[in-house]
């Protein structure tokens, strides 16, 4: 009977750290391989990647956005049989993945993240459904880090105002705003935005006395790079754990003025490996 119930608690055990285990992908291209874990903290994200690996829609997709010092983007369907020149990044299927935006997952070099539309279109950050980039970013002095956290916390306080603007008990105000903004009457304006901007002031001060950059991240960003300005703003659902020689590689392609590369590089496919 003990041996039973020691046999039963190993098969839990085992059944817990499997479902714990991160699953592991690799990322075939003709300049190497790229080996990256997801992430099980973002589970909507990593199973959603994992079926579409499974799928084989990445197989032949190519890097449709590479800018070195930032990142290398790829997973737009169209990309297949785009032709040279052609304008890529808008397809995708027909749903998004609500955002898993974690603080302790940022953009050091490596991190795969998901891409989306824009705020203006796209206020919850939902991801895209096929779409991803991994990040290559340069190292960043300690100045620079202060000033890019001054400039998050202006956009913060930026969002903040126009969502004043939109919401519905505001509907007069707003109104009033445009009116003004189309006609340029920019003294009467400057004082319509003192008088919005003290009432949101609690939320500015908050913001303000918020540190948005961990001592974590700003020893990895001054020492390892990534891409600072993204954090809070995209999903990141994973890291590469080998291969970012190549990533680096992919980074330097020659590219046109909408960052596709000149010469066509496709992922040859990916394969669950874990």
């Amino acid at each position: 009977m003990k041996k039973i119930i020691v046999l039963i608690l190993f098969f839990i055990q085992f059944s817990a750290f499997s479902q714990e285990s991160e699953r592991i992908v690799l990322l075939k291209t003709n300049l190497g391989n790229i080996e990256i874990k997801l992430f099980n903290e973002t589970p909507k994200h990593r199973d959603n990647f994992l079926k579409l690996v499974e799928s084989h829609l990445y197989d032949s997709l190519l890097f449709h956005r590479v800018i070195d010092d930032f990142m290398i983007q790829t997973g737009d369907p169209n990309s297949k049989h785009a032709k040279p020149g052609e304008m890529l990044g808008n397809g995708g299927l027909e749903y998004t993945i609500d955002a898993e935006i974690l603080p302790k997952y940022f953009h050091r070099n490596g991190a795969l993240a998901a891409a989306r539309q824009g705020n203006e279109v796209n206020p919850d950050k939902k991801s895209s459904s096929t779409q991803f980039y991994i990040v290559n970013g340069p190292v960043y002095s300690s100045e620079v880090i202060d000033k890019m956290e001054t400039s998050m916390k202006n956009m913060k306080k930026s969002e903040i105002f126009t969502k004043f603007l939109s919401a519905k008990e505001n509907k007069v105000i707003k109104q009033k705003f445009d009116s003004l903004q189309n006609a340029g009457n920019n003294a009467e304006l400057k004082l319509m935005i003192n008088e919005i901007a003290a009432k949101l002031m609690t939320q500015f001060d908050l913001i303000d006395k918020t540190d948005l950059y961990t001592e974590e991240q700003i020893k990895t960003y001054t020492t390892q790079g990534g891409t600072p300005h993204l954090d809070g703003e995209y999903t990141v659902f994973g890291q590469v754990i080998n291969g970012m020689d190549v990533v680096d590689k992919i980074a330097k392609l020659e590219t046109d003025s909408n960052n596709r590369p000149l010469i066509d590089f496709r992922i040859n496919t990916i394969e669950i490996i874990k």
